[in-house]
Order: structure tokens, then sequence, then C-alpha cells
């Protein structure tokens, strides 16, 4: 091992001929590292106090053997005694395995089995509890040990996946809570530690700072990111600051083992909040939808629209008789604000929306052909979750193109769109594109794609589009929208000469 001068402390000396272990003291700290210890954050009173109101969450689920009992058990399982048992004498029989509350020879019942561990705290003294809500997914049975050792089983009043938040509840009074803090105040490099049960060894702390605010991961996960150590079983746990506030939940980690590797997040104390108070009232959580599916404006789509900057989020595809469609919005605008709220990032969006009670009025603001517009509409409820659909393969009968085979300047070979691609695009215009080469195949674009704006001008036809291409700068980057299968989005090419 590696020593040096000035930083030497203790250790243990294994001896490699002998069992014992030896003592040995090298030196006390210098006087200069004390100063330099004695310099940094001081925990220990938080902890006091935050300590008491961080739980312990053991699940549990139920298991049902597929074999009867007193049957011949597989291979595996007879190894598994003789290695348990041992070999048994005069030829007799390893012991049959029978479960708990079972009978020889009848069948097996459901029986409770550990699934995890987590962590979480009290919000509140009559027994509401914080936690993630994959601590909890799937149990059949929830238990909350408090510091005291005492132990109750809790029931779980809601959990809303979208933003990895569960509410509990366990029946006591006076017990020890935490401060919520405001998760929009805090600042990257502040000093914030973790408590919780990694490994489930309760009570753990550690410490390190905010090495983010605001790490877009999904939809409705803005969340913290921090250099504090989280391992599996801090799932749930608080965030705290150095007034002994929480301001986020442990929920995440960034790993390639399955362990800490110096990024962890946690979910904003403000949304987790605005989420349990829906759970604690209704045992759900109900969020508002426009039916669009967005995505971001990078700067080059920006600069060929006539936008200011790159901000707000381009519709990619509009849902048939959602409120988006109904009120009139097209695949190909860029939402740039919601109700007077600017849309900076796409994600902001659905942030923003989804806070808004279904069934009330909300306006948008959409860039649509270089000037801007507003749209009303009505919030609905934004349903559960479905997969996505993946692109479409295009239509293998599509009529084969008849479009000239010289490529233009943006590498493209194009023809009118056949009637059965018509049907599926809005406003019956556009035109298939044939062959790619050049800068639209360097830009992923593929053959079966419709093109349906240039510039912000709507393409009728092959004819047009052609035209349109041949009077393009080849300095300026030209934005074609492309749908392809059910989504619209904008593509920049650079004309070639």
């Amino acid at each position: 091992m590696l020593r040096t001068a000035r930083h030497v402390l203790s250790a243990l000396v294994f001896s490699a001929t002998a069992s014992l272990v030896v003592p040995v003291i090298f030196n006390v700290m210098p006087a200069a590292v004390a100063a330099s210890v004695a310099g940094l954050p001081d925990f220990t009173e938080i902890v006091e106090k935050a300590g008491p109101a961080v739980v312990n969450i053991r699940t549990t689920q139920l298991a049902k053997a597929e074999v009867a009992v007193g049957q011949p058990n597989d291979e595996e399982m007879q190894e598994f005694l003789r290695r348990f048992f041992g070999v048994p004498q005069n030829g007799a029989k390893p012991p049959a395995l029978v479960p708990k509350g079972a009978k020889p020879g009848g069948k097996t019942q459901p029986e409770e089995v550990p699934r995890g561990v987590g962590s979480g705290f009290i919000i509140s003294a009559d027994g509401y509890i914080m936690t993630n809500a994959h601590v909890v997914d799937g149990a059949s049975e929830v238990y909350v040990k408090l510091t005291d050792k005492r132990e109750f089983k809790a029931k779980v009043i809601g959990a809303d996946s979208r933003t990895d938040v569960a509410l509990l509840k366990i029946e006591g009074t006076n017990l020890p809570r935490l401060t919520m803090g405001d998760s929009d105040k805090i600042k990257a490099g502040e000093w914030v530690l973790a408590i919780g049960s990694p490994f489930d060894l309760e009570n753990t702390v550690t410490s390190g700072i905010i090495s983010a605010k605001a790490r877009d991961t999904g939809d409705y996960l803005p969340l913290i990111q921090t250099d504090v150590a989280v391992n599996p079983g801090n799932s749930g746990g608080p965030l705290i600051n150095m007034r002994g506030e929480v301001v986020g939940i442990n929920s995440q980690i960034y790993s390639r083992s399955g362990g800490f590797m110096g990024i962890s997040f946690a979910v904003p104390i403000d949304e987790a909040m605005r989420v349990s108070e829906q759970l604690k009232a209704t045992g759900r959580v109900t969020r508002g939808r426009i039916g669009v599916q967005i995505g971001e404006v990078t700067k080059d789509v920006a600069e060929s629209l006539g936008l200011p900057k790159a901000q707000g989020a381009q519709v990619e595809r509009v849902e048939a008789d959602g409120p988006a469609a109904k009120a009139g919005v097209q695949a190909g605008d860029i939402i740039l604000k919601f109700n007077g709220a600017v849309i900076e990032k796409a994600n902001d969006l659905p942030r923003i929306v989804g806070n808004i009670k279904p069934g009330t009025r909300g306006v948008l603001t959409v860039w649509r052909k270089g000037a801007s517009r507003d749209i009303s509409m009505t919030i609905t409820e934004m349903k559960a979750d479905k997969p996505e659909k993946a692109d479409e393969v295009p239509n293998s009968s599509a009529e084969p193109a008849k479009a000239a085979p010289v490529a233009n300047a943006l590498g493209l070979v194009v023809s009118d769109l056949p009637a059965d691609k018509k049907k599926e695009v809005q406003g019956n215009s556009g035109v298939l594109v044939a062959s790619v080469e050049g800068s639209a195949a360097r830009a992923g674009l593929q053959v079966g794609d419709v093109i349906q704006q240039l510039n912000n001008t709507d393409v009728k036809d092959a004819k047009q589009f052609n035209a349109m291409v041949a009077k393009l700068d080849s300095k300026k980057m030209a934005a074609i929208l492309v749908r392809r299968g059910e989504s619209s989005q904008f593509v920049t090419l650079r004309p070639s000469n």
C-alpha cells in the first residue's frame, strides 16, 4: 500500500504466515490536515434531527410453488439437499422440502416471500410516508421500520410511475417528520446529504454536492443530479440540504455495474409534493394532455423557419381526434408558448400541460409559415401509458416512382403522392421520396418518406417541389418537413451547387 508522510493515519497489518491481526499506529493526523477537515461542513446535527424520520421499507410478494409437496424434486433441488444435509447414511433419502403451512402430499399454498428493500421518510406526524413508486410496485405487503425498531404494516395510498412517487400510510401519532424545502431555490455546488438503507444497511448517511438542477431524463422528471453516493436500497430516501430540509427523493443512479458510479438523481420535492397531494386526495394523479408528439427545435431548423432563436417544441405528429387536432394544430408547427408560458425546450410543454386540470381551456402560441398565431383548445385527461408504435415501413404496394432518375440539389428524387398515401397525409399534399443520395442520404431520409413542406411552403406536387429546390441558395440551409409513418419532423439540408 502506498502512503505519504502528509496522509498517515492508522492501518491493520495482516501477516502472510500467521493468523494474527496486529494493529499498528503510524502517526496522528498532521495539524494542517486537521485544519482543512475542520473547514468542511458538519452534518452531525442535521443527521441527529432528520435520522429518526427516515424509515426502512421492506416489501413482500406472494409466491406459489409449481409442484406438489412430497413429489420427486428436480435434479437441482436434489443437489441442494445433498449439499445442505450431507450424504445420507444407509441409502436413506434426503428429507423432503415442505413449505411452511403445507401438509405432505397436499398442494402448496401461496406464501409471502421477501421481495425487496428501500427507503422512505415521514412527512406528517400522523404517519404519511413518501417513497419511490418502484419501491412498492408489485408488492403484496409493505412494512415500515423506524429507527426505534418499531415496525408497521403500511397501506399504499397511491403511486405515480411517471414521477416515481408513492405515498404510504402507517397508523401512528406524534411521529418524527421531516421539513420540506424548496427545490426551485437549490443551486449547483450546494452541499446535500442522503439518508437511507443501501443494501439494507439502515440509516446510512452519505454526502456530496448538487451537480445540476434540472437534468432531463423524462417528460415529467426534471431530476436533480448529485454526486451523493446512492445505491440499491437508497431509493425513496430523502435528499437533504444544509438547513435540514428535504429537497428531493433519491430515485435513480447512472451505472454500468449496478452500483454507484459517481452520479445519482433525485425527484424534486416540489413536484413530489404536488403528486402526493393528489394521491392523498384521490389515490391517483390526473394530468392534462393535448394530443401531440413533439421534438426539439434545432438551430438549423430555427434559422430556416425564420425563428429568432432555437426554442419551442416541434409538432411531429397530431393525434387524430385529440384536442390539438380538433383545434387545428398541424405537424410542423412550432409551439412557442402555452397559456403565456414560454416553451424553451420540448420537455417544457408536457410538464406545463400536465399540471393543468383536464376540462380547462388553454391557448397555444405556434409558429407556422413565418408567423405566430394563437390556437385555443380544451385540455383533456391523459390516459395510461401505451407503448409507442415503431415507425411504419413504407407501403410496398405504393405506386412506383416515375420521376426523372436524376436527383435534385437536395439529393432527392420525388414523385406525386399516390392515392393511398394522400389519405394518410394531412391536407392531401406532399411528394413521395423515391430515391435519396448526397445530403438527403446523410440526413437520414429514406425511400417512402413524404415531404410536406419546404421552407414554410406547402409542397403540392413533384413539379412544384423540384422548381422550389432549383431556386434554393446553396449558402443557406433548407428546412423540409418530412413525414414517416405517423410522425413528422423538420430536417435541414444544404443544397448542392
